[in-house]
Order: structure tokens, then C-alpha cells, then sequence
């Protein structure tokens, strides 16, 4: 039987591996992104504090997504990507109550209402939502290995 160029291929491509590790790229760009904006803006915000000051919590964001940031691009394991899906999302999640919620104080937390859109903060959301919905591909198109019993 002859293949006609017009038929389906038959066998599964590399297409599909191609644009996993373009969401790979993708999610760990977005991820150093706001790695890299939360620890620059860090020290602005060293003055606004409760118990932890708001800079604290910028390093603390920071440093989860860079850590998020290396295991999706090189430990490329469940764990590893369910980990940066919950930072992406929650780090976006927590931008955007901050923005349009004015929370308050919470126990140690300072209130870190700010109802301002400017560009770092801007970039930021972009970058989280950028990983979030590369880290939700990625978890979405996983293939799980059955064991064999």
C-alpha cells in the first residue's frame, strides 16, 4: 500500500514533543520573569510591614519562582511542574486580589493593597499568566507511564 501525500501520517511526530518543550521555554521564561521583577522591586518595598514586610515577601516570590523556574526546565518531573503551576498561579492570583482588593492587614501580613497599574507590575502579571497557562498544557498533555503488574 502506497502513502499518498495527502493522507494522515500514520506514526506519532515529534510535533507534539516540539511544542511541549515550547511551553517548557515558555513557563520557565515566565517564571524567571517574575523571579527577577519581585527581587528588583524587593527593596521598594521593605518600608511597607507588619510582622513581614512586603519586601520579604517580594524575595520569598522571587526565590520560588526561580527555584519553579530550574525544575521546570531541568527536572521535567510532576512534582516539579505542579510546583510551578501553584506558583504561577498563585503569584498572578495574589497580584490580582492585591489589585482590585483592599485585604487589609492579615496577622503578619502587611496590607499590600495598591489599586496602580504601572509597568513592572504589568510585565509581572503578563509573565505569571505566561507560565500559568504553559504549566497548565504541560500538566494537561502528560503522559503517565502504567505500570506493568
Amino acid at each position: 500500500m502506497t502513502t499518498q501525500p495527502s493522507d494522515p501520517p500514520t506514526h506519532r511526530g515529534g510535533g507534539g514533543r516540539f511544542v511541549r518543550a515550547a511551553a517548557r521555554v515558555l513557563a520557565t521564561a515566565g517564571l524567571a520573569v517574575d523571579a527577577y521583577l519581585h527581587a528588583h522591586l524587593a527593596d521598594r518595598f521593605d518600608t511597607i510591614t507588619s510582622d513581614i514586610s512586603q519586601g520579604t515577601l517580594f524575595r520569598l516570590e522571587a526565590s520560588l519562582a526561580a527555584l519553579a523556574a530550574l525544575l521546570v526546565l531541568f527536572w521535567r518531573r510532576l512534582p516539579g511542574d505542579l510546583f510551578a503551576a501553584a506558583v504561577a498561579t498563585g503569584g498572578l492570583a495574589l497580584l490580582l486580589v492585591y489589585r482590585y482588593v483592599n485585604v487589609g492587614e492579615l496577622g503578619p501580613i502587611p496590607d499590600m493593597y495598591e489599586p496602580l497599574w504601572y509597568e513592572e507590575k504589568q510585565t509581572a502579571a503578563v509573565a505569571q499568566a505566561v507560565a500559568a497557562l504553559a504549566m497548565l498544557y504541560l500538566l494537561l498533555t502528560r503522559r503517565f507511564r502504567r505500570s506493568a503488574y
